[in-house]
């Protein structure tokens, strides 16, 4: 489309139902998913010194994932994908972010799901399937689920190799604590797991996770 062509005209809302709706509601909860941009995680932004957000990981996820999906001519539904990617640590608005290898990891997403029913049910939300997509890319079986969990794992793993094992160095991480959380994706995903072995070792060799 040119520039210069001009935009049509035609209403873009049902006036019926438009009229119905509070656009206070409507921006009160855009505020509320704006707050994810607060949520700091562990890993750094590769070629800065800041630590990466959950937002920015979200989006970034779901871009690895529709990326991952079209290379490997998956058999994924892509809309499913993508609204799983950008759900998944919606719940961390309230509950914050977990590192990977905290003691309180396994109960993480309990404060999680509190937090999505929260935003589920606040006024202005217009995803009704919001709750229904959070719990099943955290605990489907779904193709989608499994793609996007290696891929959640892949990311972290990334950063932290560009980034020179900062994160791991930072939190005293193991060796085969890493190797422990990503062996799930040799079944899952080969050829990304075979990548993952590859450079863990080349990680431990640079003395970045403890070679234990």
């Amino acid at each position: 489309m040119s520039l210069n062509t001009p935009l049509s005209s035609t209403p873009l809302t049902n006036p019926a139902l438009a009229k119905n709706i509070d656009i206070d509601d409507v921006t009160h909860f855009l505020l509320e998913l704006d707050a994810l941009k607060r949520v700091n995680r562990r890993s750094y932004v590769t070629q800065t010194t800041r630590r990466e957000n959950s937002a920015e990981h979200s989006w970034h996820l779901a871009m690895a994932c529709w990326s991952i999906a079209e290379l490997f001519e998956l058999d994924v539904n892509h809309e499913k994908l993508l609204k799983m990617s950008l759900v998944h640590d919606l719940g961390e608005v309230d509950a914050g972010d977990t590192f990977l290898f905290a003691s309180t990891r396994s109960a993480a997403h309990v404060e999680e799901r509190v937090g999505i029913a929260r935003l589920q049910a606040e006024r202005g939300n217009g995803i009704k399937a919001l709750s229904d997509i959070w719990e099943e890319q955290e605990t489907g079986s779904s193709k989608e689920a499994q793609l996007l969990r290696v891929v959640d794992r892949l990311l972290p793993f990334l950063l932290n190799v560009n980034t020179e094992g900062k994160t791991w160095i930072e939190s005293d991480v193991t060796r085969s604590q890493v190797a422990g959380a990503l062996a799930f994706i040799k079944d899952s995903f080969p050829t990304i797991h075979d990548w993952l072995t590859k450079n863990i070792e080349y990680a431990a060799q640079q003395e970045w996770l403890i070679d234990l």
